[in-house]
């Protein structure tokens, strides 16, 4: 967990340092002890962890953002500038033409699993059973129906930002079988509903979909709600953590103990690779038929950031405040190791910061 991560002390050299100076050196870190994970020195540092290796320039665009005096800016400036510097500014992409008649994309294939699917439903909502399939339209992800219930949301034995574990009780609900994927985002931006937002080159159609701020997905199922007619909306975070732990009380949905080939994270097993996730639905899904709600992307929730859970809703709803920009992201990512990948981990970030790890799924209510 983040709690574990131990940081030291100070920079190496003055405090202002040269652009030239700053591609070829690295910030010194010295130990000084544990940082909870909700402090803002620590939020800033992990941001960092994650993004020092890439070769995106957008990576290093959203730390700017989020932190433009932050203690690596000038880092990651420099390395900004070499990768623009090494590509050609692309040009605008022209506006998509008019589509019609398109053929919505295929939703991403499950993966292989000793449990027959469920089939797709056309019943009206209420009736729909607990772990049954919903398709709305024919361009809408998958989802599946999650049941209402009272359970134990948090953890008492974590960091600070998970306490107290306490009971919530959410009504019935349905969430994307998957994380979006790709070609379910690139169907809302040829609908002229989203911004066409670039990938590597060699990005498979069924990857999840990243780099997408909380304001994006909003786009996103606002694009839904219009196009099915049914309330799309980010899940709450409550209704998120219901549907990760899969009905089970445990710090991992498989188990008390980290499990090789349960989840995509450096530390999880094959398939892995530092570059990319994995493909949506390539590990197994949890007990409700969800899949990837350990590492792959981190995943939005509609909910705005709070430290701990003191005052949280017990009725499942969104945590939400007028004016919030900094909202909730859950699951971890491929990037991160295994003890983020807790059912009960929990981070934030500024709601119109894109990031190479950030994804989301979708929800609605059932009623």
């Amino acid at each position: 967990m983040w709690q574990r991560l131990l940081m030291v002390g100070v920079l190496a050299g003055p405090a202002c340092v040269s652009v030239a100076a700053a591609q070829d050196r690295a910030p010194r870190i010295e130990l000084v002890g544990v940082v909870p994970k909700n402090s803002a020195e620590q939020f800033e540092l992990a941001f960092w962890e994650s993004i020092k290796d890439s070769n995106q320039a957008s990576d290093y665009e959203a730390y700017l953002k989020q932190y433009p005096k932050g203690r690596f800016a000038a880092l990651a400036q420099a390395r900004l500038a070499r990768l623009r510097a090494a590509q050609p500014q692309a040009t605008a992409p022209k506006p998509p033409p008019p589509i019609v008649h398109e053929a919505a994309p295929k939703p991403p294939p499950p993966a292989k699993t000793t449990a027959p699917a469920p089939a797709a439903t056309t019943a009206p909502a209420h009736t729909v059973a607990a772990g049954t399939d919903i398709k709305d339209c024919p361009a809408c992800p998958t989802l599946v129906s999650i049941p209402g219930g009272t359970y134990t949301m948090g953890n008492n034995t974590s960091d600070p930002s998970e306490k107290p574990a306490h009971a919530v009780t959410v009504g019935p609900f349905a969430i994307g079988r998957y994380e979006v994927s790709v070609q379910e985002w690139n169907a809302c931006a040829a609908a002229g509903a989203c911004q066409k937002i670039a990938q590597r080159p060699d990005t498979s159609p069924t990857a999840p979909m990243r780099d997408v701020s909380w304001d994006d997905a909003q786009q996103y199922v606002k694009w839904l709600a219009t196009s099915s007619g049914k309330p799309y909306r980010l899940p709450t975070e409550a209704e998120w953590e219901r549907a990760a732990r899969g009905g089970t009380a445990t710090r991992y949905w498989w188990g008390e103990q980290m499990a090789q080939g349960k989840a995509n994270c450096k530390e999880c097993g094959k398939p892995w690779a530092e570059d990319a996730p994995a493909n949506v639905g390539t590990f197994a899904a949890n007990p409700y038929g969800v899949y990837d709600t350990s590492g792959g992307v981190w995943e939005w929730v509609a909910d705005c950031w709070h430290n701990n859970y003191k005052g949280a809703p017990a009725d499942g709803r969104a945590w939400d405040e007028s004016d919030c920009r900094v909202r909730v992201i859950r699951g971890g990512s491929w990037r991160e190791g295994a003890a983020y990948m807790v059912a009960s981990t929990r981070f934030k970030y500024d709601a119109s910061v894109r990031h190479s790890q950030n994804g989301f799924r979708v929800a609605r209510s059932l009623k």
